[in-house]
């Protein structure tokens, strides 16, 4: 996939970062409903979403490499 110039400007940074942040907040959830599900199918279901999700994170990372471990995880100003 070809990637837009505006793609790693200082405002798609941010958006990212946000991006980046709820996906974790959204993956914790499916987590817990996943430890609560007892039907396999739903179960199996759930977690290809966190692996999306993760390939997901994966791709943001790479894309801004200068974002500290502090920033991707919100501990900062």
């Amino acid at each position: 996939m070809d990637e837009k110039e505006g793609d790693k400007s200082e405002e798609s940074k941010k958006n990212h970062i946000v991006y980046y942040k709820s996906l974790n907040e959204v993956i914790s959830n499916i987590q817990t409903e996943e430890s609560q599900e007892p039907d396999p199918t739903i179960k199996s279901h759930l977690n290809s979403r966190i692996e999306a999700m993760e390939k997901d994170k994966k791709r943001i990372r790479e894309m801004f490499p200068d974002v500290s471990e502090e920033e991707w995880n919100g501990n900062t100003n």
